[in-house]
């Protein structure tokens, strides 16, 4: 039971079956999502996409409202649309110092409320950012360049998956421990020791959220209501291109915690404008305990560093690597792979950049291809996925910012460029920068400074090897050292798929095998497939497993004698 739920709907009772379906979901490892991911009218409603994307369009230009939150001052993130258009929002002003007193404050009675409680809050707002779906994906679309149905799904469904996925791994460590008990010590003379004791799981304290511009709710839900749901108040802050899609999840989140009975000022924005190190100033906050982030290595590596305070979760960069060896269907492998290169521009932790093959060749069911056929199929597959502008447009999306046109520019002067990155026109914004990926062609030997470094975007390496035991030796070598989120191989042989694994559970890092159908490298499940690993430098925390929620809170121990009752007088 909860311990001490304030006046309020209860939500522990309306959410409890979803929260146990979830728990369930965690241990099966099978399918599963309460959130439909089709943005379907006989899905989501008659009107659901017409009024989300009304609310987006009503907001644009005008100051974000978020009742009762502290901040008088506005601050203008500039944030602009991928796809031509500037947003023109404005949020409140909350300086670090005065975000870190206003969290600390609403926190006890949050404390004190219990699992059960939190849980059922934590889950009462997904479910209201499931209804909001539309509203978010508009502003996932217009924050980062993402296509429609893209921001639909991993900006709205997805997220919310993961979202509702920590939150279950948040409820179950805390109740995994009795919150009473009654202890007794035989003893030799005299009566047993008697001790009643209480167990209180208690959050660390005050979380830190830094999200990131490409994927902000995607990677940002988890930290948040893992955070949220282990007693923490939550301080958010967006990157600056990127702040409308979680400027509505606090929204939505104080509605929420308001209804319940609790401060809303368990969750907070802290936007800024451009240039502005609130992200730096925040971490470094004596009284911040926790600190979620994703983004660049650079930073990461300072926040793991210098954060000293707090338990820091970090998904930074890597180098996603594909082993190719040999397939009995090369062209599902070139259909497969090129749209995990297209997908999103490239603008994936995910992405495949290493594509390590022999240069001698891969056996295929179309004869042996050496490195330099591959290259060229691959390129041809590319250009067949992206030929048509629309189909290519919504599968690429819009590039989000310069940091990828410049890297993209660079990358055109690295090894011999087998397809260039080309301008697409997108129908609908003519004003989108729509870029193709550029597949250059290295060797493992000559080129190791250009691939052993990551260029996020649409920039993919083709890298000929001595052999698949070469390959597989630079692949376990460069993620152990540089990191990984993702790592493939094709294979026929059940003997290098068996060597390709154990390079994996060396190197750290999650590993696919022969991915020829609608299942990529670059995509995961909430409930099923585990995303980023603390076993290589890429990342220091899985989405989710139990070490991302146990850190975030300790279970404190009250105790006291039983004192035995005198026996009656007669």
């Amino acid at each position: 039971m909860p311990q001490n739920s304030p006046q309020g709907p209860d939500f522990f009772a309306r959410q409890r079956t979803l929260l146990e379906q979830a728990v369930t979901a965690t241990t099966c490892r099978d399918h599963w999502s309460p959130y439909p991911e089709s943005p379907s009218k006989s899905v989501y409603g008659e009107d659901a996409a017409k009024l989300g994307e009304q609310a987006f369009r009503e907001q644009i230009g005008k100051p974000f409202d978020l009742p009762g939150h502290p901040g008088e001052a506005r601050v203008s993130p500039a944030e602009r649309s991928p796809y031509g258009f500037p947003l023109g929002v404005t949020y409140p002003r909350l300086g670090p110092d005065a975000a870190v007193a206003a969290a600390k404050a609403a926190a006890p009675a949050w404390r004190d409320a219990g699992p059960d409680v939190r849980a059922g809050v934590a889950a009462e707002i997904l479910s209201r950012l499931n209804a909001a779906s539309f509203e978010i994906a508009h502003a996932v679309q217009h924050t980062t360049g993402q296509a429609f149905v893209m921001a639909f799904q991993a900006g709205g469904p997805h997220a919310q998956d993961r979202g509702l996925e920590a939150v279950a791994y948040a409820w179950a460590e805390q109740k995994r421990h009795p919150s009473t008990a009654r202890w007794s010590k035989p003893q030799r003379k005299g009566g047993p020791l008697v001790m009643d004791k209480r167990f209180t799981p208690v959050g660390r304290g005050v979380s830190l959220l830094i999200a990131c511009n490409t994927f902000p709710t995607w990677n940002g839900y988890p930290g948040l209501f893992a955070s949220l749901v282990t007693g923490n108040p939550v301080v958010v802050k967006p990157h600056a291109g990127a702040v409308l899609p979680l400027a509505i999840t606090v929204r939505v989140a104080r509605e929420v915690l308001a209804e319940a009975g609790f401060d809303p000022n368990l969750v907070l924005l802290a936007a800024e404008e451009p240039g502005e190190r609130t992200a730096g100033a925040l971490a470094l906050h004596p009284d911040v305990r926790i600190i979620d982030f994703t983004g660049s290595t650079e930073f990461g590596d300072w926040l793991e560093a210098n954060a000293n305070q707090a338990v820091v979760y970090t998904e930074k960069a890597g180098l996603n690597t594909v082993v190719l060896d040999s397939t009995d269907d090369y062209r599902g492998l070139l259909s497969n792979l090129a749209f995990s290169l297209s997908l999103y521009s490239g603008q994936m932790c995910t992405t495949p950049q290493n594509l390590f093959v022999p240069r001698a060749g891969i056996a295929t069911d179309q004869g042996v291809r050496t490195a330099d056929e591959f290259a060229a199929d691959l390129a041809a597959a590319l250009d067949k996925l992206l030929a048509d502008p629309a189909r290519a447009a919504g599968t690429l999306g819009a590039v989000v910012n310069d940091g990828v046109r410049e890297r993209l520019a660079l990358a055109a002067d690295v090894g011999h460029t087998v397809r260039a990155s080309t301008r697409i026109k997108h129908p609908e914004h003519p004003e989108a920068d729509v870029r193709t990926p550029l597949v250059a062609q290295l060797d493992a030997e000559t080129d190791r400074d250009a691939y052993t470094r990551e260029w996020f975007g649409p920039v993919s390496f083709v890298i000929g090897t001595d052999s698949t035991e070469h390959s597989l030796g630079i692949f376990r070598e460069t993620v152990r050292r540089h990191g990984a989120l993702t790592a493939a191989v094709h294979s026929t042989s059940e003997a290098v798929l068996a060597t390709a694994e154990e390079a994996a559970l060396d190197a750290g890092v999650h590993l696919s095998e022969n991915l020829t159908g609608g299942v990529f490298v670059n995509q995961s499940a909430a409930f099923s497939d585990f995303h980023g690993s603390a076993a290589n430098p890429a990342a220091s925390a899985t989405l989710s497993d139990p070490a991302f929620v146990t850190g975030r809170f300790a279970t404190l121990q009250s105790r006291r004698p039983v004192i035995a009752e005198e026996p009656a007088h007669a």
